[in-house]
């Protein structure tokens, strides 16, 4: 609880903070040009990879392997899109890494290795002996 309290009080003050720094270096228009040049590329590109996810996870059903990292790679693009559309450096840095195919791989893979890892301790491998079997 205290740490999303920090991170929904924090955030935004950081952003505020380094969107003041780059006002007072180039100009409050300018930011602002910026800020918005960032949300709308972002989200064109975030369009025409998303698209592309869609037709590699077609792909793949079609030859029938699983798009698991399709699914993710969608989501991540959904993450991305909201994060260029929130207005701020940081949260677009953020998003722009989660758009860019090597990136977002790199990403996807630390977080379901980490995952997965934490989940494999708990797989138990076992074998069912039946001691009376039904007579029929």
């Amino acid at each position: 609880m205290n740490t999303l309290l920090i991170i929904i009080i924090g955030l935004p003050v950081l952003e505020i903070s380094i969107m003041i720094k780059i006002g007072q270096q180039i100009g409050a228009i300018n930011t602002v040009l910026i800020i918005f040049l960032t949300a709308i590329v972002g989200i064109y590109y975030a369009k025409i990879e998303g698209l592309n996810t869609i037709k590699l996870g077609m792909n793949n059903l079609y030859e029938n392997k699983n798009p698991l990292y399709e699914i993710f790679s969608g989501a991540s693009i959904a993450v991305a899109a909201i994060l260029l559309i929130l207005p701020g450096f940081l949260s677009d840095a953020f998003g722009f890494l989660l758009l860019v195919p090597f990136t977002r791989k790199i990403i996807i893979n630390f977080w379901m290795k980490n995952k997965y890892k934490k989940n494999r301790d708990k797989i138990l491998d076992a074998e069912i002996i039946e001691k009376d079997k039904d007579e029929l």
